[in-house]
């Protein structure tokens, strides 16, 4: 058995070799196989948490859901039971919401469509389908907000930029919302869908 002490070191062409062998495979595998990890934006997530601090201060509760924008909006309504009565009200968010929120979200005109059942339980997704007008044509629905504070349920619907050339095909947005099954305890509501112009209201019970 040789000595471990006057046993020769390798040479540097192998070490260099075998360090290559492991980086060059690494490397490959990460950038092929990595998710894009969303730039960081200090401000954006500053306002984020601040924007959640104030809102728990506040007594919110907040949900974001998604939008699906249906084929056929119509047939959608027709899968809604016992479809609540819905009013028109005032436009424009509710005095104490919009001072809490950082920044004043971008809200459409009015509706000329809501529907939504006036009965769910609370292990039950609960959907919403209406028909939004918007002032301009150059953003798309993107989903909505949605504020629980008490007996009150605020509906505000997001909406996303297009693309610098782009613009949408109607300034009118069928949209569909769905909060998840769990989110709404067992009450009675009012339910506020906002808008500029004009919001949607109608009640729910929550069994």
């Amino acid at each position: 058995m040789s000595d471990p002490l006057t046993r020769k070191p390798w040479p540097m062409k192998w070490v260099f070799v075998a360090i290559l062998a492991c980086i060059v495979p690494y490397t490959v595998l990460t950038l092929k196989y990595r998710k894009a990890a969303p730039a960081y934006q200090p401000y954006e997530d500053s306002k984020q948490r601040a924007n959640v601090l104030r809102l728990l201060d506040a007594g919110y509760q907040r949900i974001t859901v998604k939008a699906e924008r249906p084929s056929d909006p119509e047939e959608l309504v027709r899968t809604l039971n016992t479809q609540a009565e819905i009013l028109t009200v005032a436009g424009g968010l509710p005095e104490d919401l919009n001072a809490t929120l950082v920044e004043t979200p971008l809200l459409p005109a009015d509706f000329s469509r809501v529907a939504a059942p006036k009965e769910t339980a609370s292990l039950l997704p609960y959907p919403v389908v209406f028909t939004c007008r918007l002032e301009d044509q150059k953003h798309q629905p993107g989903g909505a907000q949605v504020f629980i504070r008490g007996e009150q349920i605020i509906i505000v619907p997001s909406f996303e930029p297009l693309d610098r050339d782009l613009t949408a095909r109607s300034k009118e947005n069928p949209v569909a919302i769905t909060l998840p099954a769990g989110s709404l305890k067992a009450g009675n509501y009012t339910v506020t869908l906002t808008g500029t112009a004009q919001s949607r209201q109608w009640t729910l019970t929550v069994r």
